[in-house]
């Protein structure tokens, strides 16, 4: 974490880069539930992709500061709190689907409250933890800052 306090669009920032790293880990055929599906083989619809003529795709996988960055933030909606466990729970679903791109009317029709009132709650979200994480941060300083303790010798 750095140095000094993160501010709110910092703290939206660092949610954003998290939502892409998740999008951008591997996920090995077989590991997701499996779904519907068939056992047949998948039909090919024109002999250019019979093939393999089709575009390739390139994927870039995250390495290991993104995917610890990812962690952090991940880790700050646990600080998304409120006296109402359901109204922290709404809060931390607002933050996480901004982060990740969701458009308000989405996150509003997810969450079931008015757009003006998703984004005051996802603003306030925001700058407590800002808030948060400046404590944090300033109860960290303060461990570190421990008295320089001198060693006196006998012999003088």
């Amino acid at each position: 974490m750095a140095s000094r306090n993160l501010t709110p669009a910092e703290i939206e920032e660092r949610f954003e880069e998290a939502a892409l790293t998740l999008k951008r880990m591997p996920n090995p055929p077989g590991s997701g539930p499996s779904g519907y599906g068939s056992s047949w083989p998948a039909y090919v619809q024109e002999a250019k992709h019979a093939y393999g003529y089709h575009e390739a795709r390139m994927r870039v996988v995250p390495n290991a500061a993104e995917i610890q960055r990812m962690e952090e933030a991940l880790d700050w909606l646990r600080l998304i709190d409120h006296p109402e466990q359901d109204r922290a729970t709404i809060d931390r679903r607002i933050v996480w689907m901004r982060a990740d791109g969701h458009r308000w009317r989405t996150v509003c029709r997810a969450v079931g409250l008015g757009r003006s009132q998703a984004w005051r709650r996802w603003s306030a979200a925001l700058i407590q933890l800002s808030r948060v994480l400046g404590k944090t941060q300033q109860r960290r300083l303060r461990r570190k800052k421990c008295p320089v303790r001198l060693r006196v010798d006998a012999d003088t």
